[in-house]
């Protein structure tokens, strides 16, 4: 599957601009805006390589929060950022996407990635909840142009999307596009790109999907492990058109953290996702 969301058009010390591909294109918009999980991988690229400046012990990414406070549109961005913070235990780093608008260049979306240090230490046993975690079968593989698969409940995993118009609870499986053609995605990537499917995932019902998410929070217990990782609906609650949802984010060996996202109603209504199910290249997130 020979697909990415940029190219990498230029880059110095302290910027990266990138060249969305068609791959990038969000269903919102008509195809002119860029789908959130293509910006959230942006931003965590850029954080990674900020985060490298800091020294200490073994750190690795806990929390990533992004706002999508404009519609990106399918043009260069430039991404840069800077370390808030960088202690004996902990890493933080603020980054942003900037693009050209009609009175010049302007922030269009930013994240704040938190880097903790990470210990072998045991405190002892804690309540857990048990929470399933079902991957797709191993060799089942997408039907469509979208590297993803999909489920819901009593129809199970399936590689197209077109069944699951429905409201029942659902997940869907990605296969990790590259942030940038020929560069493989990071697990950190991976965990960022899949947080912004959560909306995808939480508001996807019998009539489609009529809310868009305004930001992106993922929390992280380690990286998911592979090139692969999974989203499930856990918590749904709306009022007066706004909705705060929570899906876990899983892999091939449990789960790996949460994803909440906070979202509105679309003004231009409900986008179908079985249109994913011709050769189009994009999706609600």
């Amino acid at each position: 599957m020979d697909l990415a969301y940029f190219r990498r058009a230029e880059s110095d010390e302290s910027t990266t601009v990138l060249r969305p591909e068609n791959a990038a294109a969000s269903l919102w918009g008509g195809g002119t805006q860029m789908r959130g999980s293509a910006v959230s991988g942006a931003l965590a690229r850029e954080a990674e390589r900020i985060a490298a400046e800091c020294d200490g012990p073994r750190l690795a990414p806990a929390r990533w929060t992004v706002d999508l406070f404009r519609p990106v549109a399918m043009r260069d961005v430039v991404t840069s950022g800077r370390v808030v913070r960088a202690g004996k235990r902990l890493c933080l780093v603020d980054v942003v996407l900037r693009q050209d608008g009609p009175r010049g260049v302007i922030d269009v979306a930013r994240a704040t990635a938190l880097f903790l240090a990470t210990t072998p230490v045991e405190p002892g046993p804690v309540w857990t909840p048990t929470v399933a975690a079902d991957p797709p079968p191993a060799d089942l593989r997408p039907g469509t142009a979208e590297a993803r698969l999909y489920f819901s409940e009593g129809i199970g995993w399936t590689a197209s999307p077109v069944p699951h118009q429905n409201p029942r609870r659902k997940a869907t499986w990605l296969f990790g596009l590259p942030v940038v053609r020929g560069e493989g995605p990071s697990p950190f990537q991976l965990a960022a790109m899949a947080g912004d499917v959560t909306n995808f995932v939480v508001n996807w019902g019998a009539n489609g999907v009529a809310h868009i998410n305004a930001d992106i929070s993922v929390n992280l217990a380690r990286l998911p492990r592979g090139d692969e990782a999974g989203v499930a609906s856990e918590l749904r609650f709306e009022q007066d058109g706004l909705v705060v949802a929570i899906a876990t984010l899983f892999d091939r060996i449990g789960v790996f953290g949460t994803a909440t996202v906070s979202a509105l109603t679309s003004v231009a209504g409900p986008i179908d996702p079985r249109v994913l199910g011709s050769d189009t290249a994009g999706d609600a997130a």
